[in-house]
């Protein structure tokens, strides 16, 4: 992906990663649009990226979520990708997270990323990128962490099965496994208390090989 001149919605933007990785995008000459919960902190990201037009979401909103694409189409006069950096954390042994948290989680790390993803895929002119942030607790489920790692790792079964499916038309589809970041994700957390984790990326460094994956310069 060429990120100069690309048109990108960013779902997440109001969040630590997502709204460094909105800096860096403009940065390079990416025309942004953005998406997030938490309006006072989108506007602000909006600031820093010359009024970025957004677009504020709840994650149990699925409909408002999939409008998204269409939405930022019509801001940027097309969509070459789209970059979901959108989730919550959550704690414990499986016997003490409650159904309605659980359902909380799936909802947050899976449901609504996949609401944008698929609405994107008419929209995503091409060679386009469709991308989403899952993590490194895919490929080795912690315990104390079942219910979030189950919820990434259906985003991400979800999206090898739409990479397979798109693999002639052009369109990438990425799976952006970061490790532990330093970004207040787990202080955050919606029930449980977090494990010791070993220290982690920055949030610089995250949104660096968040961009690094996106242009192909990973590994």
């Amino acid at each position: 992906m060429n990120i100069h001149g690309s048109r990108v919605l960013l779902p997440g933007a109001s969040g630590a990663i997502g709204s460094a990785l909105a800096v860096r995008l403009h940065r390079s000459g990416a025309r942004l649009a953005l998406a997030g919960h938490d309006e006072g902190r989108l506007r602000r990201v909006s600031e820093a990226c010359e009024g970025a037009p957004v677009f504020r979401f709840d994650a149990y909103e699925l409909d408002r979520c999939a409008r998204a694409p269409d939405w930022a189409a019509g801001e940027l006069g097309g969509l070459d990708a789209v970059v979901v950096c959108v989730g919550v954390a959550g704690f414990g042994p499986v016997d003490t997270v409650p159904d309605a948290v659980a359902e909380h989680l799936f909802t947050v790390n899976a449901l609504a990323p996949l609401a944008f993803l698929r609405a994107a895929l008419p929209r995503v002119t091409p060679p386009g990128v469709l991308a989403a942030v899952t993590g490194v607790v895919v490929d080795a489920p912690p315990a104390g962490m079942a219910d979030y790692a189950a919820a990434k790792s259906a985003l991400a079964a979800w999206l090898t099965a739409v990479r397979r499916e798109r693999r002639r038309t052009g369109t990438s589809v990425l799976d952006i496994r970061l490790p532990h970041v330093e970004s207040g994700f787990a202080a955050r957390r919606v029930v449980g208390e977090p494990p010791r984790l070993p220290r982690g990326l920055t949030v610089d460094e995250a949104a660096d090989r968040i961009v690094a994956e996106l242009t192909g310069q990973e590994g």
